[in-house]
């Protein structure tokens, strides 16, 4: 009796620790990104999903590449966050840079905005999308924007840092902001 009891106890704690190990490895909690299964075209033609971000600290801009506005200063200000990164760091990142013109800005239009812009480490990603994921991921993001001429949008400007997991943590909104708050909760995230 003792031996069976003993027997049950031991399958019991080993299916436990069993199930739990597995949740804890593909459980995505309710708050990351990754839960959203749109693809995405990368400036490298490759298709993606955000998941495929997962396990890097990741800063997310919406910009599109022929914004003569506001983007230019939204760039600068990722270009300088990623200035401020430990070069230790940079291969614990994901900078990426989200189109709000997918229509115009192709794969190849990205690479060689991504090149002229010196954002072609590997740690920089721009992200097409089609009309409605781009739309569905500003709305996760609360960005908002509106094409206003036909190579013209109004949109917010704010950069989002997100866990390892695809968890919203920081943002910063406005252009030329002091980015000082966003940088250490970065390296402050990359570090944990």
């Amino acid at each position: 009796m003792k031996k069976i009891i003993l027997f049950f106890i031991a399958i019991t704690l080993f299916g436990c620790k069993k199930t739990t190990t597995e949740t804890k490895n593909t459980s995505i909690s309710q708050e990351s990104i990754y839960n959203l299964t749109s693809k995405w075209k990368t400036q490298d033609n490759k298709t993606i999903e955000l998941k495929d971000l997962k396990g890097k600290v990741t800063v997310m801009v919406m910009i599109y590449t022929s914004c003569k506005a506001a983007c230019p200063r939204l760039v600068a200000d990722m270009r300088d966050i990623e200035s401020k990164m430990p070069k230790d760091k940079l291969s614990e990142l994901n900078f990426v840079l989200v189109s709000i013109d997918p229509e115009v800005d192709t794969p190849e239009r990205l690479k060689a905005f991504a090149k002229a812009n010196y954002m072609d480490a590997p740690h920089w990603t721009f992200l097409q999308g089609t009309k409605s994921t781009v739309q569905e991921f500003a709305n996760v993001l609360a960005v908002k924007y509106k094409q206003i001429a036909p190579m013209d949008f109004s949109h917010s400007n704010i950069i989002s840092v997100f866990n390892k997991e695809g968890e919203l943590l920081h943002q910063q909104e406005g252009l030329g902001v002091n980015n000082k708050e966003t940088v250490d909760k970065i390296i402050e995230t990359v570090n944990n």
